[in-house]
């Protein structure tokens, strides 16, 4: 508290070494869904994620390696890091599946995905994908988050807070859940982790009702039910005035005012019944296979084309993660979705939503070049990689028929055009018309952002 210390703050000053002073708030933050100004013009205003959490093989799907045919069954010559070294196995193992050309493009597909072959020249196919985590939940929240580390917002929430929503009568963020089980990390796929409560993603339910308690009693609907709604918010705007900043608070009340106005608006959203036989059959509905996944993605576009910001689309656990049986259990995780997911591009595409609409198709990881569980060829897998694997992007500005970036040839890492998560979010962000530096949230005096302090770029080789 001497002069020492006020010479040391001016010399810091001087220097530019001195952090920024915290700005006390000169009134109430208020936080709402409203409609935000972007930093630049945008190119997309929706997103639909289609996630395949455990971890599609690149090496089978999207990432032809033929060299590998001549050392199939051999050990793996170069050094490679296994995640579980109890089952591990040098052995390479060849993809048993052919690649194609499919497109205009040339885009190489493998056969395992017929329909994703038929949109190839929609597709921005990144195979240079890595986030060096090598285990789901990290990777997940890497890729999800922007760390490696749980308690951090959602992407959706930071699309909610950056943009607002284009509805008022539906949620900014909705997660639709599989039917077969709650997603790995649960509800830390859709939270809003420390931003305000309103930007938290609903889950909407695998069946019907998807969203429960929509339906007031019978003796409430009508003019007794807007006299409860009406009294109800006089005594939270007095409860509100009495604790102004409680953030909770506000998000809170906001909720029960969208889930009045969500009593018409969701039923409407997540029935299906009044779509053309045709549309159903595009997405494969009629076709147990196909039903569920095609359902949710025919959901999904509803929920775009109605304002939605974000629609989460998830499978089981971690269903994709392929460590035995890869040689059937692969091709019966891509019947269920190839059809919807390719459906879901083309139907968006012929209403005009495509241009302002990205789709995103992947997982948190990929797969190892060599085997896993040596217990013969139909019981073997793969292990974890996340030095280099593929996801598929469509829409929403970026680049369509394209291919980015490149792994060794093994499929195992990344070496042309890198894409690492943080930058996959600075371009992401970049197209929703918002800069990564910039979209912030102030937290306990410092400013936190999806990206902050990664050395995150904008890759603009992913962008049309």
């Amino acid at each position: 508290m001497g002069l020492g210390g006020l010479a040391l703050a001016w010399l810091l000053r001087e220097e530019g070494l001195l952090a920024a002073p915290v700005r006390p708030e000169l009134q109430p933050l208020h936080f709402d869904l409203s409609p935000k100004p972007t930093h630049h013009a945008p190119k997309a205003r929706a997103m639909i994620s289609l996630l395949m959490i455990g971890g599609p093989s690149q090496i089978d799907l999207f990432d032809p390696k033929p060299g590998m045919a001549k050392w199939d069954g051999q050990p793996f010559p170069e050094e490679i890091h296994y995640d579980n070294a109890a089952e591990a196995s040098s052995k390479v193992l060849a993809s048993p599946w052919k690649f194609h050309r499919r497109g205009q493009c040339g885009m190489e597909l493998s056969e395992l995905l017929p329909h994703l072959g038929t949109i190839a020249d929609d597709l921005c196919l990144i195979r240079s994908m890595r986030t060096g985590v090598n285990n789901h939940g990290q990777s997940m929240y890497a890729l999800n988050t922007g760390r490696i580390t749980a308690g951090r917002p959602a992407l959706g929430s930071w699309l909610g807070y950056g943009l607002g929503s284009e509805s008022r009568d539906l949620p900014a963020y909705i997660a639709m859940a599989s039917p077969h089980g709650a997603p790995l990390l649960a509800g830390d796929c859709w939270t809003s982790g420390w931003l305000p409560g309103i930007y938290q993603g609903t889950l909407a339910r695998p069946t019907d009702p998807r969203i429960l308690n929509l339906d007031p009693p019978a003796h409430l609907r009508g003019a007794p039910q807007q006299a409860q709604l009406d009294y109800l918010a006089r005594l939270n705007s007095e409860h509100l005035a009495e604790h102004p900043g409680e953030l909770d608070l506000d998000a809170r009340i906001r909720s029960y005012e969208l889930a009045a106005r969500m009593q018409t608006a969701a039923k409407e959203a997540f029935d299906i019944s009044g779509e053309s036989d045709a549309t159903r059959e595009l997405y494969g509905i009629e076709r147990d296979e196909t039903r569920d996944y095609g359902r949710r993605c025919l959901i999904a576009r509803r929920l775009v084309e109605r304002g939605v910001r974000f629609v989460q689309v998830l499978n089981q656990g971690q269903s994709w993660d392929h460590h035995g049986s890869i040689v059937s259990a692969l091709p019966s995780s891509c019947r269920a979705v190839d059809q919807p997911s390719a459906a879901l591009v083309k139907d968006l595409k012929s209403r005009g939503l495509l241009d302002s609409t990205v789709v995103h198709w992947g997982g948190e990881m990929g797969r190892l070049p060599v085997l896993q569980n040596d217990r013969g060829r139909d019981k073997c897998g793969r292990d974890h990689n996340t030095h280099g694997f593929s996801m598929w992007v469509a829409g929403g500005g970026l680049k369509a028929g394209h291919v980015h970036g490149a792994t060794d040839d093994w499929g195992h890492k990344a070496v042309k055009d890198v894409v690492m998560h943080h930058d996959w979010h600075a371009t992401l962000l970049h197209l929703f018309g918002l800069d990564h530096e910039r979209l912030t949230y102030r937290r306990n005096g410092a400013e936190l952002s999806l990206t902050d302090n990664q050395g995150a770029k904008i890759v603009p080789g992913l962008i049309a």
